[in-house]
Protein backbone atom coordinates (compact mmCIF):
# COMPACT_ATOMS: atom_id res chain seq x y z
CA UNK A 1 0.00 0.00 0.00
CA UNK A 2 2.38 2.31 1.13
CA UNK A 3 4.58 1.57 -2.67
CA UNK A 4 1.53 2.32 -4.23
CA UNK A 5 0.68 5.95 -2.26
CA UNK A 6 4.33 6.60 -2.93
CA UNK A 7 4.00 5.88 -6.80
CA UNK A 8 0.62 8.38 -6.94
CA UNK A 9 2.57 10.59 -5.06
CA UNK A 10 5.68 10.24 -8.12
CA UNK A 11 2.74 10.60 -10.89
CA UNK A 12 1.16 13.44 -8.90
CA UNK A 13 4.48 15.95 -8.71
CA UNK A 14 5.42 15.32 -12.28
CA UNK A 15 2.18 16.27 -13.67
CA UNK A 16 1.28 19.08 -11.14
CA UNK A 17 4.04 21.54 -12.74
CA UNK A 18 2.27 20.93 -16.22
CA UNK A 19 -1.23 21.34 -14.44
CA UNK A 20 -0.39 24.49 -12.85
CA UNK A 21 1.34 25.64 -16.25
CA UNK A 22 -1.84 25.17 -18.35
CA UNK A 23 -4.03 26.59 -15.64
CA UNK A 24 -2.01 29.66 -15.56
CA UNK A 25 -2.12 29.76 -19.60
CA UNK A 26 -6.03 29.39 -19.65
CA UNK A 27 -6.39 32.65 -16.69
CA UNK A 28 -4.20 34.82 -19.28
CA UNK A 29 -5.98 33.77 -22.27
CA UNK A 30 -9.20 34.73 -20.65
CA UNK A 31 -7.91 37.89 -19.24
CA UNK A 32 -8.51 36.46 -15.14
CA UNK A 33 -4.46 36.10 -14.23
CA UNK A 34 -3.71 38.50 -11.68
CA UNK A 35 -0.75 39.22 -13.28
CA UNK A 36 2.18 38.06 -15.71
CA UNK A 37 6.02 38.27 -15.89
CA UNK A 38 7.22 40.34 -18.81
CA UNK A 39 9.84 39.58 -20.50
CA UNK A 40 13.09 41.83 -20.91
CA UNK A 41 12.43 44.10 -23.87
CA UNK A 42 16.23 43.31 -25.54
CA UNK A 43 14.83 39.15 -25.21
CA UNK A 44 11.32 40.58 -27.43
CA UNK A 45 13.64 42.05 -30.00
CA UNK A 46 15.38 38.70 -30.35
CA UNK A 47 12.38 37.07 -30.99
CA UNK A 48 11.00 38.97 -33.50
CA UNK A 49 14.55 39.00 -35.30
CA UNK A 50 14.42 34.53 -35.08
CA UNK A 51 10.76 34.58 -36.55
CA UNK A 52 11.98 37.11 -39.23
CA UNK A 53 14.20 35.00 -40.71
CA UNK A 54 12.45 31.82 -40.66
CA UNK A 55 10.13 33.42 -42.70
CA UNK A 56 13.24 34.21 -44.86
CA UNK A 57 13.96 30.94 -44.66
CA UNK A 58 10.80 29.44 -45.10
CA UNK A 59 9.84 31.72 -48.75
CA UNK A 60 13.02 31.23 -50.42
CA UNK A 61 13.20 27.72 -49.55
CA UNK A 62 9.49 27.18 -50.88
CA UNK A 63 10.46 29.28 -54.05
CA UNK A 64 14.32 27.94 -54.26
CA UNK A 65 13.26 23.97 -53.80
CA UNK A 66 12.32 23.93 -57.20
CA UNK A 67 16.02 23.16 -57.82
CA UNK A 68 15.52 19.98 -56.59
CA UNK A 69 12.91 18.88 -59.47
CA UNK A 70 14.46 18.55 -62.94
CA UNK A 71 11.58 19.37 -64.76
CA UNK A 72 11.11 22.43 -63.48
CA UNK A 73 11.54 24.71 -66.40
CA UNK A 74 10.19 21.62 -68.85
CA UNK A 75 7.13 22.44 -71.22
CA UNK A 76 3.68 20.99 -69.76
CA UNK A 77 2.55 21.36 -73.45
CA UNK A 78 4.65 18.82 -75.14
CA UNK A 79 4.40 15.15 -75.49
CA UNK A 80 7.80 13.28 -76.14
CA UNK A 81 8.26 9.06 -76.01
CA UNK A 82 10.74 6.99 -74.77
CA UNK A 83 12.18 7.06 -78.03
CA UNK A 84 12.19 10.64 -78.05
CA UNK A 85 14.25 10.65 -74.56
CA UNK A 86 16.75 7.48 -75.42
CA UNK A 87 19.80 9.29 -77.00
CA UNK A 88 21.71 12.21 -76.62
CA UNK A 89 21.74 15.04 -79.17
CA UNK A 90 25.26 14.51 -79.64
CA UNK A 91 25.34 10.67 -80.31
CA UNK A 92 22.23 11.35 -82.58
CA UNK A 93 24.13 13.33 -84.37
CA UNK A 94 26.98 11.39 -84.68
CA UNK A 95 24.68 8.69 -86.00
CA UNK A 96 23.06 10.77 -88.33
CA UNK A 97 26.72 11.87 -89.97
CA UNK A 98 27.41 8.25 -90.87
CA UNK A 99 23.80 7.16 -92.10
CA UNK A 100 23.80 6.11 -95.54
CA UNK A 101 19.99 5.68 -95.74
CA UNK A 102 16.73 6.88 -94.64
CA UNK A 103 16.30 4.12 -92.70
CA UNK A 104 19.61 4.62 -90.91
CA UNK A 105 18.72 7.74 -90.28
CA UNK A 106 15.74 6.85 -88.59
CA UNK A 107 17.62 4.43 -86.42
CA UNK A 108 19.94 7.28 -84.81
CA UNK A 109 16.31 8.80 -83.27
CA UNK A 110 15.48 4.97 -82.01
CA UNK A 111 16.51 4.88 -78.07
CA UNK A 112 18.72 1.84 -77.14
CA UNK A 113 17.20 -1.16 -75.12
CA UNK A 114 19.02 -0.26 -72.02
CA UNK A 115 18.91 3.53 -72.48
CA UNK A 116 18.06 5.95 -69.75
CA UNK A 117 15.99 8.36 -70.63
CA UNK A 118 17.49 12.22 -71.65
CA UNK A 119 16.87 15.07 -69.07
CA UNK A 120 13.25 16.51 -69.24
CA UNK A 121 14.84 20.70 -69.51
CA UNK A 122 13.86 23.41 -71.23
CA UNK A 123 17.28 23.11 -73.20
CA UNK A 124 17.26 19.83 -73.84
CA UNK A 125 13.08 19.64 -74.85
CA UNK A 126 14.11 22.30 -77.44
CA UNK A 127 17.57 20.58 -78.68
CA UNK A 128 15.45 17.96 -79.55
CA UNK A 129 13.04 19.90 -81.22
CA UNK A 130 15.69 21.31 -83.41
CA UNK A 131 17.35 18.51 -84.00
CA UNK A 132 14.17 16.67 -85.45
CA UNK A 133 13.06 19.35 -87.63
CA UNK A 134 16.92 19.36 -88.74
CA UNK A 135 16.10 16.30 -89.96
CA UNK A 136 12.30 16.60 -91.62
CA UNK A 137 14.05 19.31 -93.68
CA UNK A 138 16.72 16.85 -94.98
CA UNK A 139 14.77 14.10 -95.92
CA UNK A 140 12.07 16.03 -97.50
CA UNK A 141 14.88 17.91 -99.40
CA UNK A 142 15.68 15.79 -102.36
CA UNK A 143 18.43 18.20 -103.27
CA UNK A 144 19.95 17.69 -99.82
CA UNK A 145 22.67 15.82 -100.75
CA UNK A 146 23.96 17.83 -103.13
CA UNK A 147 23.85 21.18 -101.19
CA UNK A 148 23.38 22.22 -97.67
CA UNK A 149 19.67 23.48 -96.14
CA UNK A 150 20.95 26.47 -94.47
CA UNK A 151 18.17 26.32 -92.10
CA UNK A 152 18.67 22.18 -91.24
CA UNK A 153 21.86 23.05 -90.94
CA UNK A 154 21.51 25.84 -88.19
CA UNK A 155 18.90 23.77 -86.51
CA UNK A 156 21.21 20.98 -86.22
CA UNK A 157 24.06 23.63 -84.32
CA UNK A 158 21.53 24.86 -82.00
CA UNK A 159 20.50 21.72 -81.37
CA UNK A 160 23.95 20.84 -80.16
CA UNK A 161 24.23 23.98 -77.94
CA UNK A 162 21.31 23.90 -76.52
CA UNK A 163 21.58 20.18 -75.09
CA UNK A 164 25.02 22.21 -73.86
CA UNK A 165 22.75 24.74 -72.00
CA UNK A 166 21.24 21.79 -70.60
CA UNK A 167 24.03 20.21 -69.30
CA UNK A 168 25.04 22.99 -67.68
CA UNK A 169 21.70 23.70 -66.13
CA UNK A 170 21.80 20.53 -64.54
CA UNK A 171 25.36 21.27 -63.58
CA UNK A 172 24.24 24.65 -61.44
CA UNK A 173 20.91 22.82 -59.98
CA UNK A 174 23.37 20.29 -58.24
CA UNK A 175 25.08 22.99 -57.32
CA UNK A 176 22.67 25.23 -55.42
CA UNK A 177 21.13 21.38 -54.05
CA UNK A 178 24.52 20.74 -51.88
CA UNK A 179 25.45 24.54 -51.15
CA UNK A 180 22.29 26.20 -50.74
CA UNK A 181 19.36 24.46 -50.46
CA UNK A 182 21.05 21.66 -47.58
CA UNK A 183 22.94 24.96 -45.97
CA UNK A 184 19.20 26.43 -45.71
CA UNK A 185 17.27 23.59 -45.00
CA UNK A 186 19.37 22.85 -41.92
CA UNK A 187 19.22 26.43 -40.40
CA UNK A 188 15.05 25.97 -40.77
CA UNK A 189 15.17 22.55 -39.35
CA UNK A 190 17.81 22.37 -37.04
CA UNK A 191 19.03 25.69 -35.73
CA UNK A 192 16.00 27.71 -35.87
CA UNK A 193 14.09 24.42 -34.22
CA UNK A 194 16.48 24.84 -31.42
CA UNK A 195 15.54 28.31 -31.18
CA UNK A 196 12.34 28.24 -31.19
CA UNK A 197 12.77 24.72 -27.96
CA UNK A 198 14.90 27.21 -26.29
CA UNK A 199 12.09 29.92 -26.49
CA UNK A 200 9.56 27.08 -25.18
CA UNK A 201 11.39 26.55 -22.36
CA UNK A 202 11.48 30.39 -21.69
CA UNK A 203 7.25 30.35 -21.62
CA UNK A 204 6.75 27.17 -19.70
CA UNK A 205 9.21 28.57 -16.94
CA UNK A 206 7.35 32.04 -17.00
CA UNK A 207 4.13 30.19 -16.31
CA UNK A 208 5.32 28.13 -14.01
CA UNK A 209 6.46 30.97 -11.94
CA UNK A 210 3.44 33.17 -12.60
CA UNK A 211 1.57 29.99 -11.60
CA UNK A 212 3.46 29.87 -8.41
CA UNK A 213 3.18 33.13 -7.81
CA UNK A 214 -0.94 32.73 -7.71
CA UNK A 215 -0.63 30.72 -5.05
CA UNK A 216 -2.08 31.54 -2.09
CA UNK A 217 -3.79 34.38 -3.89
CA UNK A 218 -7.23 35.32 -2.83
CA UNK A 219 -10.24 35.64 -5.57
CA UNK A 220 -11.88 38.65 -6.19
CA UNK A 221 -13.66 39.79 -2.74
CA UNK A 222 -10.96 38.19 -0.86
CA UNK A 223 -7.39 39.42 0.91
CA UNK A 224 -4.49 37.61 -0.59
CA UNK A 225 -3.32 34.70 2.05
CA UNK A 226 0.26 35.65 3.77
CA UNK A 227 3.17 33.97 2.16
CA UNK A 228 5.19 30.95 4.04
CA UNK A 229 8.33 30.93 4.02
CA UNK A 230 7.98 27.63 1.83
CA UNK A 231 5.97 29.31 -0.41
CA UNK A 232 8.81 32.46 -0.79
CA UNK A 233 11.68 29.70 -1.24
CA UNK A 234 10.04 28.07 -3.95
CA UNK A 235 8.64 31.08 -5.70
CA UNK A 236 13.01 32.25 -5.91
CA UNK A 237 13.27 28.92 -7.20
CA UNK A 238 10.69 29.05 -9.72
CA UNK A 239 12.51 32.98 -10.38
CA UNK A 240 15.69 31.83 -10.67
CA UNK A 241 15.12 28.96 -13.05
CA UNK A 242 12.79 31.51 -15.30
CA UNK A 243 16.24 33.63 -15.77
CA UNK A 244 18.51 30.90 -16.37
CA UNK A 245 16.38 29.77 -19.35
CA UNK A 246 15.75 32.68 -20.28
CA UNK A 247 19.34 33.30 -20.35
CA UNK A 248 19.86 30.56 -22.60
CA UNK A 249 17.35 31.14 -25.02
CA UNK A 250 19.15 34.49 -25.43
CA UNK A 251 22.68 32.95 -26.15
CA UNK A 252 21.09 30.48 -28.89
CA UNK A 253 18.85 33.04 -30.70
CA UNK A 254 21.91 35.46 -30.74
CA UNK A 255 24.07 32.04 -32.34
CA UNK A 256 21.33 31.92 -34.84
CA UNK A 257 21.28 35.35 -35.97
CA UNK A 258 24.95 35.80 -35.61
CA UNK A 259 25.72 32.36 -37.83
CA UNK A 260 27.62 33.56 -41.17
CA UNK A 261 26.28 29.97 -42.58
CA UNK A 262 22.61 31.50 -44.60
CA UNK A 263 24.69 34.42 -45.96
CA UNK A 264 27.62 31.76 -47.22
CA UNK A 265 24.77 29.92 -48.42
CA UNK A 266 23.16 32.71 -50.67
CA UNK A 267 26.96 33.26 -51.99
CA UNK A 268 27.04 29.83 -52.99
CA UNK A 269 23.44 30.05 -54.45
CA UNK A 270 24.73 32.87 -56.59
CA UNK A 271 27.89 31.88 -57.63
CA UNK A 272 25.90 28.86 -59.13
CA UNK A 273 23.53 30.66 -61.12
CA UNK A 274 26.47 33.01 -62.59
CA UNK A 275 28.59 30.10 -63.57
CA UNK A 276 25.55 28.71 -65.49
CA UNK A 277 24.17 32.36 -67.21
CA UNK A 278 27.96 32.66 -68.10
CA UNK A 279 28.38 29.05 -70.07
CA UNK A 280 24.72 29.89 -71.73
CA UNK A 281 26.29 33.04 -72.65
CA UNK A 282 29.65 31.50 -74.02
CA UNK A 283 27.65 28.51 -75.80
CA UNK A 284 25.30 30.65 -77.57
CA UNK A 285 28.06 33.52 -78.19
CA UNK A 286 29.76 30.92 -80.26
CA UNK A 287 26.85 29.53 -81.81
CA UNK A 288 25.16 32.96 -82.77
CA UNK A 289 28.22 34.45 -85.33
CA UNK A 290 27.82 30.96 -87.66
CA UNK A 291 24.02 31.12 -87.53
CA UNK A 292 24.26 35.06 -88.61
CA UNK A 293 26.82 33.57 -91.41
CA UNK A 294 24.64 31.12 -92.89
CA UNK A 295 21.76 33.48 -92.52
CA UNK A 296 23.79 36.47 -94.62
CA UNK A 297 24.88 33.36 -97.52
CA UNK A 298 21.18 32.36 -97.51
CA UNK A 299 19.95 36.22 -97.70
CA UNK A 300 22.61 36.74 -100.26
CA UNK A 301 21.65 33.95 -103.10
CA UNK A 302 18.06 34.53 -102.12
CA UNK A 303 18.49 37.71 -103.62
Amino acid sequence: MDKFQAFGKNITSSFSPFAARTQQYVKEQLGTADDKTELPPDYIELEKRVDALKQVHQKLLQVTSQYSNEAYDYPPNIRESFNDLGRTITDKVNLLSHAKSPGEAQAAFTAPPSAKPQPKTFPHAIARASLVGSQLLIQTNPSSSNEEDPLATALEKYALASEKVGEARLAQDQQIQQRFLAGWSTTLNTNLMFATRARRGVENARLGLDATKAKGKGGKGEEDLPMSDEHRAEVERKEDEFVGVTEEAVGVMKNVLDTPEPLRNLADLIAAQLEYYKKAYEILSELAPVVDGLQVEQEASYR
